[in-house]
């Protein structure tokens, strides 16, 4: 006679650690929270510190028009402070600072290219090249995004300098550069390539590598 009271007991057990369970929140699958409405999000920007001797920098973002990071690495907190020597490792460890983030929609979408998927990584490394980016930096950009830009026959692609930048997400250093250079492709999928509505860019004076050099890509995917 005691068995189903055991077999009941056990039963209870376990319905009692199923719910348990269910109402146990797993941080480590919390996903990204969705940009808010009017916003879009800055996929993967690197930026690389170049002092002239290994020193200790805070380097810091704002949003003027509103935004927000969403992911960093290392953590961004309040801000970075990290330890960077003249290769550009910071923290004996990272290559870059890393984040994302979300910001209003306010990136132009007049003057850029369309360019056939096959032909995309020869473009990026030239167009790098030409705005001022050097090996390893247009390495890390074809590296992380020509696999990923497979969806589409062709692509719209549209560069967003520094100027326009400084006006959306603000960079500064405790240090200041002798020289920054800041560079966001919004990247749109296309079925043609034809639009009469993209007009070439201008060519533009090269940046100069001088001093202690910042530099800085990113993507805004659509």
């Amino acid at each position: 006679m005691k068995k189903p009271i055991l077999s009941f007991v056990f039963i209870q057990l376990i319905l009692g650690g199923l719910l348990f369970l269910g109402s146990v929140t797993f941080h480590g699958c919390k996903p990204e929270p969705e940009p808010d409405p009017g916003d879009v999000r800055l996929y993967k920007p690197n930026i690389y510190l170049y002092p002239t001797e290994k020193k200790i920098l805070g380097v810091t973002l704002n949003f003027p028009r509103g935004g927000r990071i969403i992911t960093s690495i290392p953590d961004y907190g309040k801000g970075w402070l990290v330890n960077v020597d003249t290769n550009g490792i910071i923290n004996n460890k990272f290559e870059y600072l890393f984040y994302e983030s979300d910001q209003p929609d306010i990136w132009q979408t007049n003057e850029g290219w369309i360019i056939n998927k096959s032909d995309l990584e020869e473009f990026f490394t030239d167009n790098l090249a030409e705005y001022g980016f050097n090996g390893r930096e247009i390495k890390d950009f074809t590296d992380y995004w020509i696999p990923r830009l497979k969806d589409y026959e062709y692509y719209e692609i549209y560069p967003q300098e520094k100027k326009l930048i400084d006006t959306v997400i603000t960079l500064e250093i405790t240090d200041a550069p002798d020289a920054v250079l800041r560079l966001y492709y919004l990247i749109r999928g296309a079925d043609s390539a034809v639009n009469s509505k993209i007009i070439a860019p201008a060519d533009k004076l090269p940046f100069i590598r001088t001093g202690f050099c910042v530099t800085e890509w990113g993507v805004v995917l659509k």
